[in-house]
């Protein structure tokens, strides 16, 4: 559909109407043939953001699909580099790409890491977890950092209500809350459901300090908004 090398249209129907895990098993052999790989510019630019707050030892990817935040975690990070995710199928095509790092599957709202890592990351993920899941997340992020650990990604502003993107985003989100009213298993995707003034509320309730800033190199709005902010989240060096 949106390649010669992407799902066709009924494979996007049928992964759609999957679980989570089990579209992204389906789409994982030409999910880096979709738009819903994080583009180089997002990667490029949180990369050249972190390299003032680095180096980096141990890094770790949340929800790492099929390894692009590798990427900006290889450029960063001078020890061990890991991604986690709970797709087989995303797994598979990650450790094809990037055999040097480590991979685990695991539910990101139960991470099996404790004060392992010194930067953690994760790109277009958090449409994925309802409200209600995200603290879950947040919380075991927070366990798997080391004091003074940084939990970092970027996140989407809100486009302008006279822009096309404001109009496509609200109807796919309904769309979505339509499917899943009517269809199981659901399939948690919604673009609009992690405002950032929330985001910032629970990564300091898991314990964080947490602030955001203009992701420089993604572009702005018409309006001259910013298109993504970059959260960085610091778990306190003294955290016990």
């Amino acid at each position: 559909m949106f390649s010669p090398q992407g799902p066709s249209l009924r494979e996007l129907c049928v992964q759609a109407l999957s679980s989570v895990e089990h579209g992204y098993d389906l789409l994982a052999p030409k999910f880096d043939h979709t738009p819903f790989r994080t583009p180089e510019s997002i990667l490029g630019a949180t990369a050249h953001t972190l390299s003032e707050l680095g180096p980096f030892d141990h890094g770790l990817d949340v929800c790492c699909g099929t390894g692009a935040g590798m990427l900006v975690l290889r450029s960063l990070c001078r020890g061990r580099v890991t991604g986690v995710d709970f797709s087989a199928g995303m797994l598979g095509r990650a450790r094809s790409a990037h055999p040097g790092a480590t991979w685990v599957r695991a539910d990101a709202r139960a991470l099996p890491f404790t004060e392992d890592f010194d930067l953690a990351v994760t790109f277009g993920a958090l449409g994925h977890f309802l409200s209600a899941e995200r603290p879950a997340l947040f919380e075991g992020v927070y366990r798997a950092l080391r004091p003074g650990g940084l939990f970092t990604f970027p996140i989407g502003a809100p486009p302008p209500v006279t822009s096309v993107s404001h109009w496509v985003t609200l109807g796919f989100d309904l769309a979505m809350r339509v499917r899943n009213a009517v269809w199981r298993p659901p399939f948690v995707m919604y673009y609009r459901n992690s405002p950032l003034t929330a985001v910032r509320d629970e990564l300091a309730a898991a314990g964080f300090t947490a602030t955001a800033a203009a992701l420089t190199g993604s572009g702005r709005h018409r309006n001259g908004s910013p298109r993504y902010w970059l959260i960085l989240a610091r778990k306190p060096a003294d955290a016990g």
